[in-house]
């Protein structure tokens, strides 16, 4: 279920986030502690913990839901991200951390970096995406260094809303961003969106050297095969100022 904010701020971007892709990985908890903001804790689901590589199309993109950025309304975006929470007096607000974003779009990564402090990177990308006879494939794909990554997931399953309490559930409804500034404050924003549709993936994976961009320890972990995959419809989505917690 959508969450339901009282005072979620100002709308900051607006936007249609199509076509995702999302691959999940389970990994120690250690992995990730360094990069847990101050204010939030570790998720888990059933004793897991996840970080999930998400690739998807930016459609529609306006500032402050009414204007549109001249030359950049649509664009491919992939991000490495995990699952954290936050406990507000008895309120667990889900969301997410990102351990890097990678957009095609050098001012919309500078945009990122400055407003809410993420770790965004501008890198030539393309993604091709087809859908026929109940099959979907989607596939993102950027160069960095010469060298060409991709993730990709195929799926004949038709796509339905995720049954409540399930892992589909879990990774695709966190409607809130929490990043860590360099000040080494927290900064927390909405994110509202209605909840998915999602089909399980029969084939997925990624492919290529990252690293270079994400480091050692989880270049070994995405060279396996994610321990899940799905494809999402996507939706409409709004996200809102960051206002700092800590």
């Amino acid at each position: 279920m959508a969450s339901q904010v009282t005072d979620p701020g100002s709308i900051f971007l607006s936007a249609e986030w199509l076509d995702l892709a999302l691959l999940n990985y389970s990994v120690d908890p250690e992995l990730l502690s360094p990069y847990v903001p101050d204010g939030t804790a570790l998720g888990s689901f059933n004793g897991k913990t996840y970080i999930s590589l998400v690739g998807f199309r930016f459609c529609k993109t306006k500032l402050w839901g009414r204007i549109r950025i001249p030359f950049h309304p649509e664009f491919e975006e992939v991000n490495l991200r995990f699952y954290v929470h936050r406990n507000l007096g008895g309120e667990i607000r889900r969301g997410v951390v990102f351990i890097k974003e990678i957009v095609p779009k050098p001012l919309i990564a500078l945009t990122a970096r400055i407003v809410y402090g993420e770790n965004y990177v501008a890198l030539p990308m393309r993604h091709q995406i087809s859908s026929s006879s109940g099959k979907s494939e989607i596939e993102y794909s950027w160069k960095y260094a010469n060298s060409r990554s991709r993730l990709f997931a195929h799926s004949f399953a038709p796509a339905k809303l995720p049954l409540e309490g399930s892992l589909e559930q879990y990774i695709t409804e966190h409607y809130w961003g929490f990043s860590r500034q360099k000040s080494e404050a927290t900064q927390e924003y909405h994110v509202s969106h209605i909840p998915w549709s999602v089909s399980i993936a029969n084939e997925a994976g990624f492919e290529g050297d990252v690293n270079a961009l994400y480091g050692k320890d989880f270049a070994e972990v995405l060279r396996k095969p994610p321990d899940s995959a799905y494809i999402a419809n996507g939706s409409s989505v709004n996200v809102y100022s960051g206002r700092r917690i800590v």
